[in-house]
């Protein structure tokens, strides 16, 4: 697929998908991003991509709530007629002790990462088949990846994007012979979390085999991949400098 006036929507407009929103309107196309509640990120994402001569568009919404997921594209279908990529990166990431995991925190996680990736898709492939066809990149994780859990107090995150995994496969599936190709990205270390001590970013590069984070634009290189593929789906790739062989 070119990007060329196509529309790509991104949940999520923070550090990473920031830069995909870069990329894809350099290629071309519109971009639309839903927040929660980074509405100053969103809006410098506005900014940049209208700076490049695109069209954009910033939509509040909290994808844990399936109506809220099914009203931001509505509103990207009302404003540019069309939805050809949507890119699922809303995600929560903290680390809650086993002890510590209540209903509420359970819900929480599955809600954004699974539930928003699935509510989020099913109001844009309505939208994509009208075009015939489309991309749907959904965003999991390098350890859900590899098939087994490496750090304690990350168990609903894991389920999550084990969960996403499953969609993404399963989705391929059901929407393949509507032109929509429907992939995953599991990154590894690409951005160290805020706050990571000098000690820590040398811990993970010497457990990664090609010695070093990633950065963003190796996910925004991935991410293009997929957009202009035309036959691969149901993959999940790992982007994580080969750190699932250590």
């Amino acid at each position: 697929m070119t990007l060329t006036s196509r529309v790509v929507l991104l949940t999520g407009a923070k550090r990473i998908g920031a830069e995909v929103a870069r990329a894809v309107a350099a290629r071309g196309a519109d971009v639309a991003v839903v927040y929660r509640r980074s509405a100053d990120e969103a809006a410098a994402v506005v900014s940049m991509v209208e700076a490049a001569g695109r069209r954009a568009l910033a939509v509040q919404a909290d994808v844990s709530d399936p109506a809220a997921c099914a009203a931001a594209v509505a509103l990207v279908d009302e404003t540019f007629g069309r939805l050809d990529v949507l890119v699922n990166m809303a995600s929560l990431y903290h680390q809650v002790p086993f002890d510590e995991v209540d209903a509420a925190e359970w819900t929480r996680q599955l809600s954004v990462d699974l539930g928003g990736s699935f509510f989020c898709a099913r109001a844009a492939v309505p939208l994509m088949r009208k075009h015939g066809g489309g991309r749907i990149i959904n965003f999991c994780d390098w350890v859900a990846a590899s098939g087994r859990p490496r750090y304690k107090g990350f168990l609903p995150y894991y389920v999550a994007k084990s969960g996403v995994k499953a969609l993404t496969e399963a989705l391929a599936l059901e929407v393949a012979a509507d032109g929509i190709l429907v992939n995953a990205i599991a990154p590894g270390p690409i951005l160290a979390p805020p706050g990571t001590s000098e000690a820590e970013l040398d811990a993970v590069e010497q457990a990664t085999p090609v010695g070093r984070w990633g950065g963003a634009d190796e996910i925004v290189k991935a991410v293009l991949a997929l957009i202009d593929s035309d036959f691969i789906t149901g993959e999940t790739i790992r982007v994580d400098g080969g750190r699932h062989l250590a």
